[in-house]
């Protein structure tokens, strides 16, 4: 798991040339989900923009959230885990509220702690949309808060148990642009 982000920060890191072209904005921050009915998860997310994609309007990101950063800290929630590549499209891009509809897949995982509880789903392709609303303050920080819907949930037998369809999401970026 580790692993992943690790690999996942150094391709970041590596195309920093990309980043740093004439019309970019790269943002960083913290997001904050919340299933619906279960548990609280945070991580980081990063958010790609150019003026080549769409006109500003496409933005790529990726997004790594845990309940080890939320209802796993001081409990015995299950730890899991979210790995998320996003592609939103953004309306209004030049107002300071824009709607917006990200559409994101991934992979999910849930540490099941114990070798007798290996036998039960805990790994799961995902696919999910967020419709929501993208705050430009006329500032580097940025905020957005979506409601998200899972395509592929579990129910302990046929899929993980904690992969619930529906999630709240709020995110807070620092954005760097890369105008020449």
């Amino acid at each position: 798991m580790y692993k992943i982000l690790i690999v996942l920060i150094a391709v970041l890191l590596s195309v920093n040339g990309l980043f740093a072209q004439d019309g970019s904005s790269f943002s960083a921050g913290f997001r904050f989900q919340k299933t619906h009915n279960l548990y609280y998860e945070n991580g980081i997310a990063f958010d790609f923009a150019n003026q080549k994609l769409l006109n500003d309007r496409l933005h790529i990101g990726f997004n790594f959230v845990t309940s080890r950063l939320g209802s796993a800290i001081s409990s015995n929630a299950l730890k899991q885990d979210n790995y998320l590549l996003s592609f939103g499209y953004y309306f209004r891009h030049e107002k300071v509220i824009n709607p917006i509809i990200q559409v994101n897949t991934g992979f999910f995982y849930a540490d099941m702690e114990y070798p007798m509880f290996e036998s039960l789903p805990h790994k799961s392709a995902m696919l999910s949309v967020e419709p929501g609303v993208y705050i430009n303050f006329k500032s580097p920080i940025k905020v957005k808060a979506t409601i998200g819907y899972n395509f592929i949930t579990g129910d302990g037998v046929t899929g993980p148990g904690t992969l619930y369809p529906l999630f709240f999401e709020l995110s807070i970026f620092y954005q760097m642009n890369f105008n020449n």
